[in-house]
C-alpha cells in the first residue's frame, strides 16, 4: 500500500509549555504530523480529558515530573483516548486504510487533543463499532485498559468476592462489567443516583456510600478495588 502524501500543513492542537491548571492550555496551530511507514494517521473526531490527562497537566504528583520532564512538559499535546477517521497510511500498514472509523488509547504518546494524531498499526487500536458514534467510542479505552491491568495482576477468577470502591466512574464501571465477566462476586460502592446503573452492569450487591462507611463493613473480600483512592490502604 502506498504511503500517502500529506502537506506539511498545520493543524489544531490544545497545548501546555509549562505544568498547572487548565489555564495554561493554549489552542495553537502546530505542523501536522506525517505517518511513518507502519503508521497510520488519524483525523480526530471525538477525544476525552481523563484523570490521566489532569494529572499529568498538573503534575501534582511530582512522580510525573521522572518521566514527562522535571521543569517543562516534554510532551505539550495531551489527549490519551480518541475516536476518528483514517485519512492517510505508511506504506507498510496493513490492517487498515484509508477512510477507516477507528478508535484508541494513545496514553504511551498522548497527542489526541489535536486534529490528527499518528499511531502504529499494531498499538492500542481498533475499528470503531458502526453502531456507537464517534463521543461514545472515544470514552470506552481508559478504564477498561486500566481495570484489565489490574485484575491481571491480581489474577481475578470465578468466585472471587471482590469490592470496587467507585464502580461508576471510568475504571470502576469498566471494573465491575469486567469482573462479571470474569464470573467474580461483586459489591460495587457507587451514590444514590447511579446504584441502578451499577446494578445493570453486573453488580451483584450495590453500596450507597452516602449512607454507609465501607470502611466499617464485617464483610470479608478477596479483593479491594478502589478505582478512586478515596480511602487509604490502612482502612
Amino acid at each position: 500500500m502506498e504511503k500517502a502524501k500529506i502537506n506539511c500543513n498545520t493543524m489544531r492542537a490544545s497545548v501546555n509549555t509549562v505544568y498547572g491548571s487548565p489555564d495554561v492550555l493554549q489552542l495553537r496551530n502546530i505542523q501536522t504530523p506525517i505517518p511513518k511507514d507502519n503508521e497510520v494517521l488519524i483525523n480526530i473526531h471525538a477525544t476525552t480529558v481523563n484523570r490521566t490527562d489532569s494529572g499529568m497537566l498538573s503534575a501534582e504528583y511530582f512522580a510525573v515530573r521522572l518521566f514527562m520532564g522535571l521543569f517543562r512538559p516534554k510532551t505539550q499535546v495531551l489527549g490519551s483516548e480518541f475516536a476518528g477517521k483514517i485519512v492517510a497510511v505508511g506504506k507498510d500498514v496493513s490492517l487498515f486504510k484509508v477512510g477507516d472509523a477507528v478508535f484508541g488509547l494513545s496514553a504511551a504518546v498522548f497527542g489526541a487533543h489535536a486534529d490528527y494524531l499518528c499511531m502504529a498499526e499494531n498499538s492500542s487500536i481498533a475499528l470503531k463499532p458502526t453502531n456507537i458514534p464517534y463521543s461514545e467510542a472515544a470514552a470506552i479505552c481508559e478504564g477498561a485498559y486500566l481495570a484489565l491491568n489490574y485484575y491481571k495482576a491480581a489474577n481475578l477468577q470465578r468466585g472471587h468476592k471482590i469490592l470496587i470502591n467507585g464502580a461508576t466512574g471510568s475504571i470502576g464501571s469498566a471494573g465491575v462489567q469486567l469482573a462479571k465477566y470474569f464470573g467474580a462476586d461483586i459489591t460495587a460502592v457507587g451514590n444514590t443516583k447511579n446504584l441502578d446503573l451499577v446494578k445493570s452492569l453486573g453488580a451483584n450487591k450495590v453500596i450507597d456510600y452516602t449512607k454507609e462507611d465501607i470502611t466499617t463493613l464485617d464483610d470479608r473480600f478477596d479483593f479491594i478495588f478502589d478505582a478512586v483512592g478515596k480511602s487509604s490502604f490502612f482502612k
